[in-house]
């Protein structure tokens, strides 16, 4: 998987790892520089020049140096920090494709984790992982082989001994710290769940007034979290003074073997403070030869979890019977035996249910919690999959017409009315194809680049000039008019900054009500030829009610529209109304003709009429 993001950016890493080669090349020079300077200076055939002449080739490759390691980490680290740009947006535009059911499985705190720790270790193992690799493996062999041809063999094969020690405890150190990794981040990926659950449900939580519950359960959690990430560090604290100590004990040896090589004139003190240097150099391959273990091991793992998210393939698709020449729907909806399950082998939630909705027609369905009613809303949606015939839009089976098509011809409100955190404005418009065309002409004529479009998006530069989003809704006067269609637009007026007032995280900064009408303009905006409203009228109060009902009767005509509602008052008027009783058809026909019937239709309408009465005494 990760293979591909790498070969997109090979240029980077090329010249990154050649700048970094010839780096480490170069600070093979220093040493020798510095041990020719001492040889000449005892033994007296280097004058003053000939020591400023090496002098100034040492301040030369050092520079040389600073230049290559700036440059190799522009070209690796960068190359990294692109990989993980990439590899953030692939997988969010991968997660935009799959299937309700893969959310209704997986929590948001992983998603969370993901995002963040994973992609972060994923780019430490492609950026500062290669480096210490390279620098374990070739530094490593590049000084060693300079330490045996320019010094001496057997104090070379000495000093080298740890190094095989250092070579068998990185393997172990590798197998262990992947898996307490993994832990680390599935205990990450359930503080964060935890936390954006608690944070969202935190009026929940103070109402019933279990703000001790929440902070002993969060207390717990952290707890995992932390012994998670201690078992890390109790791994990293173990190895790393390990490796201290065999690097102090290849120092000693090159300092006992070499001084007694230099007394007996084997070599020369040059050479011997040349090796000193060379075993200074060996040093830091060491120490990244642990790091590189810790960092590609930790990598590894998040690589295996980001790839479970790629391979997850959506069930929901556009298959081999559909057709891409239906491009529109009238709004003609047939459900024919419609039965469905959510689990293979589970209780069917809708059962053997056949009913048909001429184009243009209202039709209501009631029913009691767990009855079923939502889920046709889903169905239709097409959020889960029916065998092919048992739902047909203009006689076509669900599955011939295109997602797309399918999606931008419905309206949908739903139960739970999400507003996302930006303007009233954008949020009614949010649905509106033809606008966001708009939009995008109009960014394009001020940033041609999709470069400057992302940097303008980045610095809120295309809503300072002339708040440009705003200014078309505003120009083509449809936001407005669709808030009037579902009677918000009077609360809006009233808030300071009007359709320019942001609303909190989910719409919080508004009320439940607010926060339904708001969804009802939105899909009212979108004009669709079917509109879905799913309880959609639960939290306004009967007079408003009556109200958005008259202008929905009024702007729906010759459109399909399919009311959700506990209340009679909601639907009476529509064409035909069906009552659902366990997912089964147990009433259908107009508000008369259930009445006609005495059946449940008719107690509830009789309850609910004496509970207003009730409520006027």
């Amino acid at each position: 998987m990760i293979g591909k993001y790498i070969k997109r950016y090979k240029w980077s890493y090329l010249l990154g790892i050649i700048t970094l080669f010839v780096v480490d090349l170069l600070g093979l020079l220093i040493p020798e520089y510095t041990g020719r300077i001492t040889d000449g200076l005892k033994y007296k055939t280097m004058d003053f020049q000939g020591v400023l002449h090496m002098i100034g080739l040492i301040l030369a490759v050092g520079g040389l140096m600073a230049l290559g390691r700036f440059l190799w980490r522009i070209f690796i680290f960068g190359g990294a920090r692109k990989i993980e740009y990439a590899l953030r947006n692939d997988m969010f535009e991968h997660l935009t494709t799959l299937s309700t059911r893969y959310f209704n499985e997986n929590k948001t705190g992983d998603f969370m984790a993901h995002f963040t720790s994973d992609l972060s270790a994923i780019r430490m193992a492609l950026g500062p992982a290669v480096v210490t690799t390279f620098d374990a493996i070739i530094m490593t062999v590049m000084v060693v082989v300079k330490m045996v041809f320019y010094v001496d063999l057997r104090l070379t094969l000495l000093a080298c001994i740890p190094m095989i020690f250092i070579m068998i405890g990185g393997i172990y150190f590798g197998s262990k710290v992947e898996k307490r990794f993994t832990k680390k981040q599935e205990a990450f990926s359930k503080m964060t769940d935890e936390v954006q659950e608690s944070i969202s449900g935190v009026r929940v939580v103070k109402a019933f007034v279990q703000e001790e519950k929440e902070i002993e359960s969060f207390a717990g959690t952290n707890l995992n979290n932390k012994k998670a990430n201690l078992s890390v560090v109790k791994l990293q604290a173990t190895v790393l003074p390990l490796l201290d100590l065999l690097i102090g004990i290849s120092s000693v040896i090159t300092i006992l073997y070499g001084g007694k090589l230099v007394l007996d004139g084997a070599i020369t003190p040059g050479k011997f403070v040349a090796f000193n240097s060379y075993i200074g150099m060996l040093v830091w391959p060491m120490i990244a030869a642990g790091d590189s273990i810790n960092m590609l091991s930790q990598g590894l793992a998040s690589m295996k979890r980001i790839r479970k998210i790629f391979m997850e393939q959506p069930e929901i698709i556009d298959g081999p019977e559909c057709d891409n020449e239906i491009t529109e729907l009238y709004g003609e909806i047939a459900l024919n035996n419609l039965t469905f399950a959510y689990k293979e082998g589970s209780s069917p939630v809708l059962q053997d249910i056949s009913v048909k909705i001429p184009q243009g027609n209202t039709l209501a369905i009631l029913g009691r919690t767990g009855s079923g009613k939502t889920t046709i809303a889903n169905l239709l949606l097409r959020l889960y999959d029916v065998e092919d015939g048992m739902i047909t839009f203009d006689k076509n089976s669900i599955r011939k017409i295109p997602l797309s098509v399918l999606r931008e011809q419905i309206a949908y409100v739903p139960q739970d009315n999400f507003l996302f955190s930006d303007t009233i404005q954008t949020n009614i418009a949010f649905g509106v194809r033809k606008l966001r065309d708009i939009e995008e002409e109009e960014k394009m004529k001020l940033f041609p680049s999709r470069k400057e479009r992302l940097e303008a998006h980045l610095e809120s530069d295309f809503m300072k000039t002339e708040s440009k989003a705003d200014s078309i809704y505003q120009d083509l006067d449809m936001v407005q008019e669709a808030a009037k269609a579902a009677c918000i637009h009077e609360n809006i007026m009233d808030f300071p900054r009007q359709y320019s007032t942001m609303v909190g995280e989910r719409g919080v900064t508004v009320s439940g009500g607010q926060k339904q009408r708001s969804s009802i303009a939105r899909a009212l905006m979108k004009d669709a030829p079917i509109l879905i409203l799913d309880d959609a009228l639960s939290a306004v109060d009967t007079n408003t009610e009556e109200q958005i009902l008259r202008n929905l009767k009024e702007n729906r005509k010759n459109k399909t529209t399919i009311i959700i509602a506990h209340r009679i008052s909601t639907i009476q008027n529509a064409d035909n109304i069906l009552v659902l009783e366990e997912g089964k058809v147990a009433e259908y026909g107009s508000h008369e003709q259930l009445m006609k019937e005495q059946g449940i239709y008719a107690q509830l309408y009789e309850k609910q009429q004496l509970e207003k009465q009730l409520e006027k005494e």
